[in-house]
């Protein structure tokens, strides 16, 4: 059984503040938050002297963090998705296999990849897919001399959402974080 020594809460403003330093030192062009929701972010605006320049976080067509992409927006904040593809055959559902997203790429004749990844684009958002298959990756990079047309982009509204990665390793009952409802302040 893990010790009440490894739950120690997290000082977001100080680590915040040591950050701010090394931006001020010149050590770093820029910083940021990852995995931070609506909450989080803005309780780090409100404390921030330097505001984060992106917040990376698990974003894709099942699980479209519109709130967060808007709140982002409006405070000049990139976002940037980490697992675009939804993390394929790691967990439940699968963004490359949602009817949806196989069925607008049909229409487009692009991979349910290429859709996927575009979508993001569009939405204003940077994306880091992961693949060491040469020929999947070279599939990722044809996405920019296209775009989804708005009626097929308003079909992903219909795709039910669902956080994939939930960070279940957060969670413990001598954490602050005793549920994923209080990692994610209510964000699941």
């Amino acid at each position: 059984m893990p010790s009440p020594e490894n739950f120690l809460p997290p000082d977001i403003p100080a680590t915040w503040g040591a950050m701010e330093k090394l931006y001020d030192s010149g050590k770093a062009r820029a910083i940021g938050a990852s995995n931070f929701s609506c909450k989080k972010l803005e309780d780090l605006l409100a404390i921030a002297r330097v505001s984060p320049a992106v917040n990376q976080v698990e974003c894709h067509l099942i699980w479209q963090q519109d709130k967060l992409r808007k709140l982002c927006q409006s405070r000049g904040l990139h976002l940037s998705a980490y697992s675009p593809l939804g993390s394929p055959g790691t967990y439940g559902s699968s963004v490359l296999t949602n009817p949806i997203v196989i069925s607008v790429a049909e229409k487009l004749q692009k991979t349910p990849a290429q859709v996927a990844l575009r979508w993001d684009l569009q939405m204003g958002q940077s994306v880091l897919p992961k693949s060491s298959n040469e020929a999947r990756i070279m599939e990722n990079f044809d996405i920019f001399d296209w775009s989804i047309p708005e009626d097929l982009m308003a079909k992903f509204s219909e795709i039910k959402q669902a956080r994939l990665l939930r960070m279940e390793f957060a969670v413990h009952p001598l954490s602050v974080y005793k549920t994923l409802e209080d990692f994610w302040d209510g964000e699941i």
